[in-house]
């Protein structure tokens, strides 16, 4: 077989020689009110201060935040553990700890410059040589 002459498909015409899943009309419309719900619901918690302390309503917006990711993965990614042999889930995992990794880093980052730089005072800025 040349590098010009195209892979056999083993009689599927289509060409994709994997049977995975796909999306239905009634998936993509559960995955779609489950994200106006989960992107509603946070909208509602600040605008009428329903939790009145706010670390308890960013709690539960990065709650809800991850609830809708994990929606949109499952109803319009069609990812699971055994499409593709579980590379994806494996790509997922990895792009999840890169994710956590720089998050966590650019927060630390900005605490301790926070921390570190705090503008002067005028009082400072008196004293300061």
């Amino acid at each position: 077989m040349s590098i010009d002459t195209p892979a056999p498909h083993h009689g599927n015409p289509t060409g994709h020689d994997h049977l995975e899943p796909h999306g239905s009309m009634k998936g993509y419309l559960t995955g779609f009110i489950l994200s106006v719900i989960l992107t509603a619901v946070p909208f509602w918690l600040v605008m009428d201060h329903v939790i009145t302390s706010p670390g308890w309503t960013t709690a539960t917006i990065l709650f809800l935040a991850a609830v809708q990711i994990f929606v949109h993965m499952v109803y319009f990614l069609h990812m699971n553990t055994r499409s593709e042999g579980g590379w994806s889930m494996l790509a997922l995992i990895f792009t999840l700890v890169m994710v956590i990794i720089t998050l966590s880093g650019s927060i630390w980052v900005m605490y301790h410059l926070n921390a570190n730089m705090m503008p002067m005072t005028p009082a400072m800025a008196e004293s300061a040589p």
